[in-house]
Parts: structure tokens; C-alpha cells; sequence
């Protein structure tokens, strides 16, 4: 059955397995293609179009597993037809069609990307069924491959840009357990602007900070690296509170891309010798305290995020007495805005510290792997968001924890 310049052969069910499409302005010679498809045996689905133009429509709106293209055309020839198919659908076999006289131009064709030629009028059915199978698997394994290594230079980029917002943390005498998570928001993704770091510091404090840069991509990770070593470098400079909060909003603004980037952060320095916690919040969410008696969210003055209003200096301090034994969770918004199941609500603190209340007891680790295991269970696959976690332990939370 042949209606609009397509061909759809009898099948008893499925899909075709080969999508062609024939760029073909001759109709007899479109004609001859069909008829050898037919006695191919291959099942096809075959598509014709008769400029490029309309082979551009065509590609735009569908798919294709081989292209036959006649190097002359109404509107392009030679090479340059090659070419714009290529360009149109870089991933799909393309086998040129050459007349008698033009046995130079399919291996030109080949040298500049066909997988393949065939001379018209030279062309038997068992050619025509070899050359198509051999280009589309010939296409496919190429293109798995690009994937491959596009996935690896991707691994790649994110393990280099987890040495930068993940860092080993600087601890010298302090006795405090240290432990760090870090997911991007979707598979393969590439890091986002979330960062974390503890330094213990001359003064044996030992300062944390966690933050999440606005946006996603590398652009937000490249920001996320800098202020993340712009932290560690004031805090181990001496710099504390809110001249390091300033100092830290002077590079964001020297650093990013774009006005519209900014970055929220909260800045904590533990001291377990006073037993007290000071805490900066940059448009970042109070940490989470744990003690013997359960988890709560900590209370704390908020102030103005990096880069929204340059210059405002707004960041007021908290200091929260500390119980002998406990651990405090700093997050950033991945943790909490996923959805609370199947009702569609958002998770936020509430939420998550139910999920906190309800885990069996664990080493601190293996708790945090489970909230965030939980969490993505919860939110069923519809995690987008980057997602930091950043716990400290001190004393000793057991049995419970």
C-alpha cells in the first residue's frame, strides 16, 4: 500500500524493524528502490521525498534507521546533500545512490560520512538487504558508542568537580564524625551548585558550611567550586561571620556568569569545649539537631542570600547550647522539596523529620543513606533538584542512633 509517497508493507504485528527514508526526485528510480525493498525480505517502513526540503520536514517531525540518498537533487547536489542530511540527522545511516558514470562520487560520498553507496541499476536484492543492515548496525554502534563516551567524559567531569564541592575535611584534634552526601538531580547529570566543606581551624573550632548556588549545569557547579574554596581559604585566613559572609558575596559577584546567579548558605562553627553552636544563615534553612530525645529543627535568625542585595550586610548570628552527645544535619533544598508520596504534597521539614523519627537506629552513615534512600522512595522518581547533606557527630547518640 503506497499513499503520499509512503510504503507500509503487510505485518502480521509490531512496529518495522528498519524506518527508511528514500530522498529520491526520479519517480521511477523510487519505484525500482521499492520493488528491491520488497524482495529484500527485510520489514521496512519505507518514507519517500523528493527535495531536501522535504526530507527536512521529514526529519524534523520522525525518525529514520537509514537514509537513501540520490546526490542529485532539485535543490542540492553532490556532496552538499550529503552534508545537509548529515547535519539533519547526524545518527542515522546514510547510503548514497551514485549512477553508472559516477563511481568516484559514492567513494567521496563515504569519505565525507555515508556509511555506504550503492550504483543504481547495479543494485540486486541481496546487495540492497546487506547494505542496509550492515550501515544501520554499522550507525547504531557508532552511536552507542558516542554515548559511551559522552558518559564517560561526563563521569569524568563529575568526579573533577567532586574533588571541588566535596573536599576531605581539614580536622586536626577535633573528635567530631564527620559525613557528607552529594547527588546530582538527575541520572548522568552533571554536579550542580550545591557545595559543603569542614575545616577545624587554629583556634580548634571546627566550622561547616553548606550551599546551594542557584541554577543547575556547570556553570552553577563552577560557582559552587569557588565559594566553596573561597570558605575554606577566609575561615583558615581567620575570617569569621559576617566580614566572611561579605567577602564570600564580593567573589559570587566578581565570579558569576550572570546577575541572576546568586547563592544561599548556612555557616556553622561548633565548639565542644563551650558546648555551643553559632550559626549564619545566608538564605539557607536552620540544621537539624539530634540528641537523645529526638530531632528538631534548630532556631535561628535568617538573613539575605549572597548576591541578592550586594552590599546589605544582613547576616544576624545564633548561638544554640549543645547537649553532650548529638549530631547536627545541614541540607540543602533537594532533601526536603521532593514530593511525600503519591498525595502530591511537598515533603518540606515536617515531613522529613517524621522520616528522621521513623528509621531504625544506625551509624551515622548508614542513617543518612537511608534518609536519602527514603526520601527518593517517596518522591518516586521524580527527584530533579541537586541534594547536600552534611552531618556532625559528637559524644555518643547510641542506642538510638
Amino acid at each position: 500500500m503506497t499513499v503520499a509517497g509512503e510504503h507500509v508493507p503487510d505485518a502480521p504485528s509490531g512496529p518495522p524493524h528498519y524506518r527508511i527514508l528514500l530522498i529520491e526526485d526520479d519517480l521511477g528510480d523510487a519505484l525500482l528502490v521499492e520493488e528491491l525493498l520488497h524482495d529484500t525480505g527485510l520489514p521496512f517502513h519505507l518514507t519517500t521525498r523528493t527535495t531536501l526540503a522535504e526530507a527536512r520536514t521529514e526529519l524534523t517531525t520522525s525518525q529514520a534507521d537509514c537514509i537513501l540518498l540520490d546526490l542529485h537533487l532539485p535543490d542540492v547536489s553532490g556532496i552538499q546533500a550529503l552534508t545537509a542530511v548529515r547535519t539533519l540527522a547526524p545518527h542515522t545511516a546514510v547510503i548514497v545512490l551514485t549512477g553508472l558514470s559516477e563511481a568516484q562520487a559514492g567513494t567521496e560520498a563515504m569519505a565525507a560520512g555515508a556509511q555506504d553507496y550503492l550504483v543504481k541499476g547495479k543494485v540486486d536484492p541481496d546487495t540492497l538487504h546487506r547494505t542496509v543492515r550492515y550501515a544501520v548496525y554499522r550507525s547504531r554502534t557508532e552511536r552507542a558508542n558516542a554515548q559511551a563516551q559522552a558518559a564517560r567524559q561526563r563521569a569524568e567531569e563529575n568526579a573533577r568537580l567532586e574533588r571541588g564541592l566535596l573536599p576531605q575535611p581539614i580536622l586536626d584534634t577535633s573528635s567530631v564524625r564527620v559525613t557528607s552526601r552529594y547527588l546530582p538531580g538527575a541520572a548522568l547529570a552533571l554536579l550542580g551548585g550545591d557545595f559543603l566543606d569542614v575545616v577545624e581551624g587554629d583556634d580548634g573550632l571546627l566550622h561547616a558550611i553548606v550551599g546551594d548556588v542557584s541554577g543547575h549545569g556547570p556553570d552553577a557547579a563552577a560557582l559552587g567550586v569557588f565559594l566553596r574554596i573561597a570558605w575554606r581559604s577566609l575561615v583558615l585566613g581567620g575570617h569569621r561571620g559576617e566580614d566572611l559572609l561579605h567577602l564570600m558575596e564580593r567573589i559570587l559577584i566578581a565570579e558569576r556568569g550572570s546577575d541572576s546567579l546568586f547563592a544561599t548558605c548556612t555557616l556553622l562553627t561548633l565548639d565542644q569545649r563551650a558546648a555551643a553552636v553559632t550559626l549564619h544563615l545566608a538564605g539557607h534553612h536552620e540544621p537539624l539537631l539530634t540528641a537523645a530525645e529526638g530531632t528538631h529543627e534548630v532556631t535561628a535568625a535568617h538573613g539575605v542570600a549572597l548576591g541578592i542585595v550586594p552590599g546589605l550586610r544582613s547576616w544576624p548570628s545564633t548561638t544554640v547550647p549543645l547537649p553532650a552527645a548529638g549530631a547536627l544535619t545541614l541540607y540543602t533544598d533537594g532533601l526536603t522539596e521532593g514530593h511525600n508520596g503519591s498525595n502530591g504534597d511537598r515533603l518540606g521539614v515536617e515531613g522529613l523529620l517524621t522520616l528522621i523519627e521513623n528509621l531504625p537506629a544506625a551509624d551515622p552513615a548508614a542513617h543518612v543513606d537511608r534518609l536519602i534512600q527514603e526520601t527518593h522512595r517517596l518522591n518516586a522518581g521524580r527527584h530533579s533538584d541537586d541534594l547536600a547533606v552534611l552531618r556532625l557527630d559528637w559524644g555518643d547518640l547510641s542506642p538510638r542512633w
